[in-house]
């Protein structure tokens, strides 16, 4: 067996870790549900159980991996207990790597996509209506959608078929690197707009009224689920770079460095948008209408909007792929791992099969339109976001934290000593009821009420 790949630094490791985890949601979710849920107490809430949450299940997906030096499935394989079945979810934990890239890559393309519109000054001049007919114009053309969506794909074939440290950690690198830069002076230039404080303290300062309205328990659960979601926990995203990296450093720091960035990311993102919102008296709408329909009639009224809307949709789009590439190392190290692929073969491999089944989603905006799967209203990409994101991450992440806590599985001592090897900071085994008992019902709740509150009118 050929010896395993393994990163060229910590600073790659953490560069990659916290690109896999900085995404779209990072941008177009955290920023609004700040707003909504009550400014600084959600900031709060999310910082608490992210540590509480979040960089717990990190540390388990990390020593897996760092154990067995292989991706999710042979991973689970290589520590069960033998007789036992844990590598069962291995499967389901490949299959939604698959999917998840399956909408992201079109997602991704709209990014691209708009990044190029800017660059030419197709916002430039325009009414609201018109730039809202250039985003329908995009949406109901198959052509468009899938072009943009497969020049991802092959930007993220590319660089992962460059190597581990050649094209992914480098690659990644410079990406993270570029987007901080261009997120800080974009942050700066928002926070000198016009009516620039007034964003910051709806989007920032404790806002008990909002919080009445929303309700204490919605604004708790919201920094709950966001929390867990952010990091990309569950199948195996995290646990892929766990396998590349030695046991200088103990994993809780690492995990802390990652989870520090992420949310960095995440609050700067709100600092360009929410303050740039309410200077040009627009709201700070939700999800992709903020981003495609709200922001473009920012930068088009903004002086010099041409060039920093381009340098905000390549921050987008930087985002966006940092992640395609992240989950996708995963795809070809499962090829690897399981058929003795070499990288190139397993990169193209996998690259026709996600281009393939990327076509379902671009075409349900569209040609597809009139199915509906779940509820009305639903599109193809929201059948398989329900897939990925209220059953297999939540199904997933309690299954690394049984494997990691449970005497059945890998153990509480053994994920102890992966977890703590090496310099830096230490787990207490004081924690171990907490990890055995605690987080997985915290697992259990946010995968049955994900599910529940999915369908309530």
């Amino acid at each position: 067996m050929k010896e395993r790949e393994s990163i060229g630094s910590r600073l790659g490791f953490i560069l990659l870790s916290a690109g896999c985890a900085i995404g779209i949601g990072n941008v177009w979710r955290f920023p609004y549900m700040v707003g909504e849920n009550g400014g600084g107490l959600f900031v709060i809430a999310y910082i608490v159980f992210l540590m509480a949450l979040g960089v717990p299940i990190m540390t388990m997906e990390y020593a897996i991996g760092r154990s067995s030096r292989v991706s999710i499935l042979s991973a689970y394989k290589k520590l069960e207990p033998k007789g036992t079945k844990w590598h069962v979810f291995g499967y389901f934990a490949i299959a939604g790597n698959y999917l998840l890239l399956m909408f992201y890559s079109v997602v991704s393309g709209w990014i691209l996509r708009y990044f190029v519109l800017s660059v030419i000054g197709a916002f430039q001049g325009q009414s609201p209506e018109g730039i809202s007919e250039l985003y329908g114009e995009m949406m109901s053309s198959p052509f468009t959608l899938i072009l943009f969506m497969v020049i991802t794909m092959l930007i993220t074939v590319v660089v992962t078929s460059m190597g581990l440290q050649k094209g992914v950690e480098r690659v990644t690198k410079i990406m993270m690197i570029a987007l901080i830069v261009i997120m800080v002076f974009l942050g700066i230039r928002s926070l000198t707009l016009p009516n620039a404080a007034e964003g910051v303290s709806f989007y920032l300062m404790p806002n008990l009224d909002n919080i009445r309205k929303v309700g204490l328990g919605n604004v708790l659960y919201g920094a709950l689920n966001q929390s867990f979601f952010t990091l990309s926990l569950g199948i195996g995203s995290m646990e892929i770079f766990g396998s590349y990296i030695q046991k200088e450093k103990s994993l809780l720091g690492e995990a802390l460095l990652v989870a520090g960035l992420d949310t960095f990311v995440a609050i700067v993102a709100g600092l360009i948008i929410i303050p740039a919102c309410f200077a040009f008296g627009v709201a700070p709408d939700k999800g992709p209408s903020l981003i495609f329909l709200t922001l473009p009639n920012v930068f088009s009224a903004m002086k010099g909007g041409r060039i920093l809307g381009s340098l905000f949709f390549l921050f987008m789009y930087f985002a966006a792929l940092s992640t395609m590439i992240g989950v996708f190392e995963n795809d070809v190290s499962f090829s690897i791992d399981l058929f003795g692929h070499d990288r190139k073969k397993a990169a193209l491999i996998a690259g026709i099969i996600i281009t393939l089944g990327s076509v379902p989603c671009a075409l349900g905006f569209n040609v597809w339109s009139a199915f509906e799967p779940l509820k009305a209203g639903n599109v193809i990409m929201d059948l398989e976001d329900f897939i990925v994101s209220n059953i297999l991450l939540p199904v997933g992440a309690l299954i690394s934290c049984l494997f990691c806590t449970c005497r059945y599985g890998w153990g509480f001592d053994k994920y102890m000593e992966e977890v703590n090897s090496g310099k830096g900071l230490k787990i207490s085994r004081a924690f171990k009821w907490y990890f055995m008992i605690v987080l997985p019902l915290i697992l259990v709740f946010l995968a049955v009420y994900g599910l529940v509150s999915y369908f309530m009118p």
